[in-house]
């Protein structure tokens, strides 16, 4: 497969596949190992703008792929569930790639690839998870009563066929989404017209609401002390330091994982949050292709 040559870091040449009669849109880059880079919630395959040439020129294959219900690909009304987007990547691999492939993901991606790696060994050489969440959405016992009762209330008012249209199109305002990531991106300065555009483009799309509405209201999923046990190859673990939304303390759990002698790295990128590949990806990349280097014949 050919790709576009690029000219600057946002021209990636667009794909479509069709998976179980929908659309999703990819892109694919470079030569050699195979990598694929897995967003998180509400974004897509542009957040990986500043990642996918670099990667791709430090001698990898690079896919990177819109998750259903977000970018580029169909947003049917579906009970979105982490296990969907993980039966999506499985056939993915099985169609486009077919031999060990490193996983990368972001947020909820980084849930993904871990899941990918723990699940499906015959398809891994390994995991990178940036900033990995928990789970799709917290568990009751994660938060405390107040905030368990607000988010309850929420959730349901998201649901509602009435009030959550007229919320969602609130909270999709690019006002509000400049102002959510000042929240989680440390640096305002990375906060450019070109990321909110790419998250807010998506939700003009038919379908788009009540895919939001479905996440808001999904299971968790796994919870990544359930996966790590059945981890087999090396993880790389990145982490940006100012996130106040998966803060950094998560990632204790796989540096005691790496103190027992399995092959885990879990590195801190200072002034970044939470999407440090985009914020710092300089640093970010750097780390990555040094520690392929490192796993070139991953176990």
């Amino acid at each position: 497969m050919t790709t576009q040559q690029i000219t600057t870091t946002s021209t990636f040449e667009k794909l479509n596949w069709a998976w179980q009669g929908y659309k999703i849109q990819y892109t694919v880059m470079g030569t050699g190992r195979p990598l694929v880079l897995i967003h998180g919630f509400g974004a897509s395959i542009g957040h990986w703008r500043k990642n996918i040439p670099v990667l791709a020129a430090g001698g990898y294959r690079v896919f990177a792929l819109d998750l259903l219900g977000f970018g580029g690909s169909d947003k049917p009304a579906l009970d979105y569930t982490v296990e969907l987007w993980e039966s999506l990547i499985q056939d993915f691999w099985t169609t486009h790639i077919q031999e060990p492939t490193v996983f990368v993901g972001n947020s909820i991606g980084g849930l993904l690839a871990l899941m990918m790696v723990a699940n499906h060994p015959e398809m891994s050489a390994g995991g990178i998870l940036i900033n990995c969440a928990g789970g799709l959405n917290h568990r009751p016992d994660e938060l405390n009563l107040p905030l368990r009762l607000v988010m309850g209330t929420f959730t349901k008012l998201v649901s509602s066929k009435i009030v959550g249209p007229f919320l969602f199109n609130r909270i999709r305002q690019k006002d509000r989404l400049r102002r959510t990531l000042r929240q989680v991106y440390k640096d305002p300065e990375t906060i450019t017209d070109e990321l909110v555009d790419m998250l807010y483009d998506p939700s003009c799309d038919t379908g788009a609401q009540q895919v939001f509405a479905s996440i808001l209201t999904a299971p968790p999923g796994p919870s990544p002390s359930e996966l790590l046990p059945k981890v087999q190859h090396p993880l790389l673990v990145l982490w940006g330091e100012n996130d106040p939304w998966t803060p950094i303390k998560a990632a204790e759990i796989y540096r005691k994982l790496g103190e027992t002698g399995q092959p885990v790295e879990v590195v801190g990128i200072p002034k970044a949050g939470h999407c440090p590949h985009d914020e710092r990806p300089d640093i970010v990349n750097e780390l990555i292709l040094d520690w392929l280097a490192k796993y070139s014949n991953p176990i």
